[in-house]
């Protein structure tokens, strides 16, 4: 929609800026962690460990801190025992919002989540409560800088992406889960650097919401990401321009 804002394109403005925080890395190993343990240490056979590793090195991270996330995983060293849990809640203006959690104090984290909802105008829900408004899809988001429209929808297609968008200032590439690998890699094999690429949570549709509401429902999402254990946010809000523009 012309003159709105989704909560992925803010996501992707704000990452620059978050990079930079060290409490990225931390994010970033506990998935590697919890990959390895899931799949085995190997990336070429466990595409969660292969695509987290892939991030963590986009990020220059070293090699020493991706090994040792990889053994704590495959237990060769000793690590905390993380438990992967979905958080869902309504947020100011009737919006829906779903939260990826890793935790190693599921009663510490839930208390915590819930608090941030309260403060902001929302409240958390049930499992299932708001699950449904979203699918799961592969998103790979590009600078329009990297690549030409039409080669990139092409190339995209040609591998089994689903759809190509653009969504002010970024390319987005989405896919089935199944395919998110195989367009990854066709994309790297092509020189085509991505912004971000994760299998991710997004909205069915989305909701527009008001002044009010987008600054409550902004600074909701954005401590919701701040907080350690949550490795990801998705939410399905519109917000306007000029009320981006005063919010930020």
């Amino acid at each position: 929609m012309s003159g709105h804002s989704k909560w992925s394109s803010i996501k992707h403005k704000k990452a620059a800026k978050d990079a930079k925080r060290g409490k990225l890395f931390t994010k970033m190993i506990k998935e590697i962690t919890v990959a390895a343990r899931a799949g085995g240490g190997d990336i070429n056979g466990n595409p969660r460990l292969r695509t987290a590793v892939l991030t963590a090195k986009s990020n220059s991270m070293p090699n020493d801190n991706i090994e040792r996330a990889i053994k704590k995983g495959t237990g060769e060293l000793e690590g905390a025992a993380y438990e992967e849990v979905q958080y869902e809640g309504y947020g100011p203006g009737g919006t829906a919002i779903l939260v990826q959690v890793l935790t190693d104090n599921k009663n510490r984290t839930v208390q915590e989540i819930r608090h941030l909802f309260t403060r902001y105008g929302g409240n958390l829900g049930e499992n299932g409560c708001v699950a449904w408004m979203f699918d799961k899809k592969g998103l790979i988001t590009i600078d329009k800088a990297q690549v030409d429209e039409d080669r990139l929808f092409t190339l995209a297609l040609d591998a089994g992406a689903e759809d190509v968008r653009d969504e002010d200032g970024t390319f987005e590439v989405l896919t089935s889960p199944e395919d998110f690998e195989k367009v990854r890699e066709t994309l790297d094999r092509e020189k085509i650097t991505h912004a971000t690429a994760q299998v991710t949570m997004m909205p069915k549709s989305t909701v527009t919401v008001d002044e009010k509401h987008a600054e409550q429902i902004l600074k909701l999402t954005e401590e919701l990401e701040d907080h350690d254990d949550v490795q990801s946010v998705a939410a399905n809000f519109n917000i306007p321009t000029e009320f981006l523009e005063k919010a930020s």
